[in-house]
């Protein structure tokens, strides 16, 4: 009997309603995010496929888990030179079938940067940012990206290696250098996001 790839039923079903959830801890930081918390609950709960079983764009929409790791002691974040985007972006890689977007996260942390997924104290484990995307290049299609955020574990220099087969390069930058990089160089929501994680570290710091 020819396999057909899809989970049982009751399966996907948890999947998604997990999926809702998880989503549902996020506060749209603008118009903009609002607009993709709705469109990715339409999606989800459509009974869509959700997950990319061919490389680069099968099905044309489908999950991402981004990581931004965090280093509290520099206030710097980190980000790789994506080879085939040509574009600056947070580390993350594409959720398996059947797969929690955090699992994608611990597994994609040790495979891109070799180092444990620690969650930031701002956030845990739940999804700090969404974004619904158009990817550039050959075989265009949407990445529906969950960004998760995780803490720089001790000496944030320490985090040296990284897949050079996907990127060209590492940086670690404050906030304000991220801000200062034109558009075109970034990820397209890296200004948004970065602005949102600027808001909510002030809101945690206390007051003088």
């Amino acid at each position: 009997m020819t396999s057909t790839g899809r989970p049982p039923l009751e399966s996907d079903e948890q999947s998604r309603a997990h999926l809702l959830n998880a989503i549902g801890t996020i506060e749209p930081w603008d118009s903009l995010e609002g607009t993709h918390l709705n469109t990715t609950r339409q999606w989800i709960s459509s009974g869509a496929p959700l997950y990319r079983v061919r490389k680069p764009d099968v099905p044309p929409m489908h999950l991402v888990s981004y990581f931004v790791v965090l280093d509290d002691t520099s206030d710097r974040l980190l980000l790789v030179a994506h080879r085939k985007a040509g574009l600056w972006l947070p580390t993350g890689g594409h959720v398996e079938p059947d797969e929690d977007p955090w699992a994608t996260v611990v597994r994609e942390c040790q495979e891109e940067l070799g180092i444990e997924a620690i969650a930031s104290p701002l956030t845990g484990g739940s999804p700090f940012f969404l974004t619904v995307t158009d990817t550039r290049g050959p075989g265009v299609h949407t990445d529906v990206s969950l960004w998760y955020l995780l803490d720089a574990d001790a000496d944030a220099d320490t985090i040296t290696s990284y897949d050079e087969e996907e990127f060209s390069a590492i940086r670690w930058l404050t906030p304000d250098q991220v801000l200062a990089e034109s558009d075109d160089v970034l990820d397209p929501h890296m200004h948004r996001f970065t602005r949102k994680l600027q808001r909510a570290r002030a809101a945690r710091s206390p007051r003088a």
